[in-house]
């Protein structure tokens, strides 16, 4: 297993509080790394620590292969919002940042057409739209054509279209082999996009999972309560050929997947001389999930 940026109970003290708080995270080559928390949950001050815009408290953490020097420079970067001159053009906005970043700026309209702002001519900066200026903001974190990708938030506050934009921006750069940590408190989104995910909640790293783990823990459920929960697990993968039965502590028969005829069950379960006491369906919801990852290590 090939990794971009690992890090060992990394921690980020201000005045006597841990606001990132021993995070072990793992952001694996070619993800794109959905960091999931609310705000104020730490994503935005662990990413400056990776960057290094903070200094940690305590921990490590390793980026790429190289030095730190070596591997900043082989990753780009969007905190919070791009800063950009307001007077300017997305061009010269680019080819100003090349020349402070120390970069060749021949690319700059290479790197425009990628982010799908080549033809803004010159219209001003201060003019662009929300999700323009995010763009520009990836475009000039793309600049030196880095590996690895770190987005703070990057669909904050972007209307419907600005999202989509986005997020089929994401998913080209990544099918050009890049590798990308995306911050984002909009749950559903992150969905959308991410490979894997990591839940940060009051500074601690709650949990990681790739998006097949996510989809096994959010399959829809039908929970069955009856007079006979043994007999009534074995009728119903006899009868109905249904195998995905667990039995609860308390004795609920609860099957993961999703029952189209709950009548022929129920027929089912009658015939046999089973009481049926209730039956609760409860459908797959990945942003359920993570709120209630969230409150569960919630103050």
């Amino acid at each position: 297993m090939e990794y971009v940026l690992t890090s060992d109970k990394l921690t980020k003290i201000y005045s006597g509080q841990a606001v990132v708080n021993e995070v072990s995270l793992h952001v694996q080559k070619g993800d794109i790394y959905g960091f999931v928390g609310k705000n104020g949950a730490g994503k935005t001050t662990f990413i400056r620590l990776i960057l290094g815009l903070a200094q940690h408290s305590s921990g490590s953490f390793t980026l790429l292969d190289g030095s730190l020097g070596q591997a900043r420079r082989r990753t780009g970067s969007l905190v919070e919002a791009p800063a950009l001159y307001g007077n300017m053009s997305a061009e010269e906005n680019l080819r100003l940042y090349c020349t402070m970043m120390g970069y060749d700026s021949s690319g700059v309209s290479e790197l425009l057409s990628k982010v799908g702002l080549e033809n803004t001519g010159k219209k001003r900066a201060g003019d662009f739209s929300l999700g323009m200026k995010q763009r520009l903001g990836i475009a000039m974190a793309l600049v030196g054509d880095p590996e690895f990708l770190i987005l703070d938030e990057p669909i904050n506050g972007l209307d419907p279209t600005g999202i989509v934009e986005i997020r089929e921006l994401l998913l080209s750069l990544q099918s050009q082999g890049k590798t990308i940590l995306v911050s984002s408190h909009i749950l559903g989104e992150l969905e959308k996009i991410a490979t894997r995910y990591g839940i940060i909640a009051n500074g601690r790293l709650v949990e990681e999972l790739s998006s097949a783990q996510l989809s096994e823990k959010c399959i829809d459920t039908t929970d069955i309560r009856t007079d006979n929960p043994e007999k009534a697990a074995a009728v119903l993968k006899e009868k109905l050929g249904i195998e995905k039965i667990e039995t609860t502590a308390d004795g609920t028969i609860r099957i993961a997947d999703k029952i189209d005829n709950i009548g022929k069950l129920t027929n089912e379960l009658f015939n046999n001389d089973i009481i049926v006491a209730g039956i609760t369906t409860s459908g797959g919801n990945a942003e359920k999930y993570f709120i209630d990852k969230m409150e569960e290590h919630a103050k």
